[in-house]
């Protein structure tokens, strides 16, 4: 008798284990051994929303020629980024990343009386950035990013030249990613804000027409895809 109980708890527990097992999708690693390569290259493209921001802010009142006062704001315009990625692992968690992207922008300075000023140009810029991953689940995780962008201004074209910028710029650049791994690549969307540090503002000349402006920082929105 305990010989057929113990048959049948056998039994119990084989199908139990079976049907959990079957409730269990299996899902197949891609790369799983890509944490062990600390080098990897890549490249990547995105798309940008940036503007300026006069005297710390999106908008500001400076003195028109007359000396009245002149509202001014900076209406995002967008453009797009494209280059080479490499990402250089320091531990499990934490990642270098840089390369060499170019990129295109068309930031403007809208004033109250309908006067645009649009600057149309193409700027090379290299990122030095951290990243911070978190633990790999399967084919995804998450990660975090910050650190700095050095960008130089190749060309440009300027539809009014009342208002000038310097053709170099440092910023802060900080946002959050998703890693998806594939079959042959990893796919990484990634959002990035940065804010540019030094000032660009450069006063036209001995005479300034716009009095109380004084600083100009760019601030820029990316939505960008990485592939390695």
């Amino acid at each position: 008798m305990k010989k057929g109980y113990l048959i049948g708890f056998a039994i119990a527990f084989l199908l139990g284990f079976t049907a959990l097992g079957q409730g269990k999708k299996y899902i197949q690693l891609h790369d799983e051994f890509y944490d062990e390569k600390p080098l990897h290259f890549g490249f990547m493209f995105g798309l940008t929303s940036s503007n300026y921001y006069a005297n710390g802010f999106p908008s500001v009142l400076v003195n028109d020629v007359t000396g009245e006062p002149l509202s001014l704001s900076s209406p995002r315009s967008f453009g797009f980024q494209i280059g080479g990625i490499v990402n250089y692992a320091l531990s499990k968690h934490v990642e270098v990343k840089s390369g060499l992207n170019i990129a295109l922008y068309d930031r403007q300075i809208q004033f109250a009386n309908e006067e645009l000023i649009s600057r149309e140009s193409t700027w090379l810029e290299i990122p030095m950035l951290l990243k911070f991953r978190s633990v790999r689940r399967q084919n995804h995780r998450m990660y975090l990013i910050s650190g700095l962008k050095l960008g130089l201004e190749a060309n440009v074209k300027k539809k009014n030249t009342a208002v000038t910028a310097n053709t170099s710029e440092l910023s802060l650049e900080y946002g959050i990613g998703f890693e998806r791994f594939y079959r042959f690549f990893k796919f990484s969307p990634e959002i990035r804000i940065s804010h540019g540090l030094n000032n660009l503002f450069v006063p036209p000349g001995s005479t300034n027409s716009y009095s109380k402006l004084s600083q100009l920082n760019s601030h820029t929105i990316s939505l960008i895809f990485n592939f390695e």
